[in-house]
């Protein structure tokens, strides 16, 4: 007989159960190797970008694989909010997913609809073929598919900023994700995500996310900037990267080394 086995714990049952607000880090690398490093670091979630990053379904199945032996929720950004890409990442076995560039409420219905089996959405059935259900080794998976899955949308746009309450109002949406990034060049601030209209806008969608009892995250790369945010609400923070912490260490280290070529005093190693 086969393993009968349960579904893995998603971003909203951490949430849930969280007495502080969790940091996570991205993974950007596409790299299973450096995501099990980060999986191991002692952070409570990991971010797998599938829109900015060198990631295709192979790669995001690698480091689902690679991460699920560490006490660590893997987050998963599929490029677009579409409901074959959508469902491509879930019969993977992504459980906790943050779907980009949702501007309004009809969006965030989308999003929601693509994440959930009829009668309540319009994913696509294969879980006999896929790793969600662990090839149908998980008991009764189709009807309890949407208790495993966590749906947050990304707040990135002025334009959403401005529809936020109507977005958090959306029937199955378990929250938002903040971007200051998209959200300062959409009003006209690009890279200036402590721009006041940029905060004020972070402000007002952690609030409202809050007055509607859905979960709130925001990317703040800045210690500074992710504690203000934490305070006013936040629940769960991107605080880091793979490639940019990669990029910032070596460089450290390689002017370190000129340093001392130069008959400077290094100033760490």
């Amino acid at each position: 007989m086969p393993f009968r086995v349960e579904p893995d714990a998603s971003l909203k049952d951490a949430l849930k159960d969280a007495d502080h607000a969790l940091s996570g880090v991205w993974v950007c690398s596409g790299s299973p190797l450096v995501a099990e490093i980060c999986a191991g670091a002692g952070f409570d979630w990991l971010f797998i970008d599938g829109e900015h990053s060198p990631n295709d379904l192979g790669s995001i199945l690698a480091q689902l694989q690679a991460v699920r032996g560490y006490p660590v929720v893997p987050v998963v950004r599929p490029p677009v909010n579409d409901p074959v890409v959508i469902k491509q990442y879930l019969d993977l076995g992504v459980q906790s997913l943050i779907i980009p560039m949702v501007n309004d409420a009809q969006q965030a219905a989308n999003a929601v609809a693509a994440c959930n089996y009829p009668p309540a959405g319009v994913r696509g059935v294969g879980s006999a073929l896929a790793r969600s259900a662990r090839w149908n080794r998980i008991p009764d998976y189709l009807n309890r598919a949407g208790e495993t899955i966590t749906v947050m949308v990304q707040i990135e746009s002025a334009e959403a900023v401005e529809n936020v309450e109507a977005i958090v109002a959306t029937a199955g949406l378990d929250g938002i994700f903040i971007g200051p990034s998209d959200l300062a060049a959409s009003m006209g601030v690009i890279g200036q995500q402590n721009h006041p209209e940029v905060v004020a806008g972070v402000m007002k969608s952690i609030a409202a996310a809050r007055t509607a009892g859905r979960y709130v995250g925001v990317n703040a790369f800045d210690a500074a900037t992710a504690r203000k945010y934490i305070e006013a609400g936040a629940q769960y923070v991107g605080v880091g990267a793979d490639v940019a912490l990669l990029a910032r260490s070596t460089e450290a280290l390689a002017a370190s080394y000129r340093a001392e070529a130069s008959g400077a005093t290094p100033d760490s190693y």
